[in-house]
């Protein structure tokens, strides 16, 4: 995905939220705050962007975060039920109106049959509102695709998420 392409859609977010009132922020695991890079690329984000929460270990999910070591254990980090969980904690644990979590296998290792390199799930909660899930399997790219692709899908998970968000009084 190229670099302006993601500049773009970060832009086109940033003016959505901005023109409803809404704060963002990001909840990231295999993306390692690229998410949150290409928010605050943005000259002015700061007036949407509240936080990005870099969650690479489970450990740090879960504290801070606040998701449950047992569905991480039952799930493994790579999972619906574990991005659900991290983008509801990047909401509560925030002045955001919409946060997007990201949890996935970018590699060039640590795949399994299960869960092989290319698969990462995103979900995007809204406060008070509904929590989307989508898995991609990115396939046989580089790391570097994997988590540029990741970085796009986000965006565009929020871009959804903000288009059906309530404008804040």
């Amino acid at each position: 995905m190229a670099q302006d392409t993601i500049y773009v859609k970060a832009s086109r977010l940033l003016d959505e939220a901005r023109a409803k009132g809404l704060r963002l922020a990001t909840a990231e695991s295999c993306t390692g705050g690229l998410v949150a890079a290409a928010l605050t690329e943005i000259a002015g984000a700061s007036d949407v962007f509240d936080r990005g929460f870099v969650t690479y270990s489970n450990v740090a999910k879960s504290e801070m975060l606040g998701v449950p070591d047992e569905l991480i254990a039952a799930y493994g980090a790579v999972s619906a039920e574990v991005a659900r969980a991290m983008a509801l904690g990047a909401v509560d644990r925030s002045l955001a109106d919409v946060a997007v979590a990201v949890t996935g296998v970018a590699g060039p290792g640590g795949g399994s049959a299960d869960k092989p390199v290319g698969v990462v799930h995103f979900a995007c909660a809204r406060r008070g509102g509904a929590v989307d899930h989508i898995e991609r399997r990115f396939g046989p790219l580089t790391r570097d695709e994997i988590r540029a692709a990741s970085v796009a899908q986000a965006l565009d998970m929020m871009m959804r998420a903000v288009a059906f968000a309530q404008r804040r009084p």
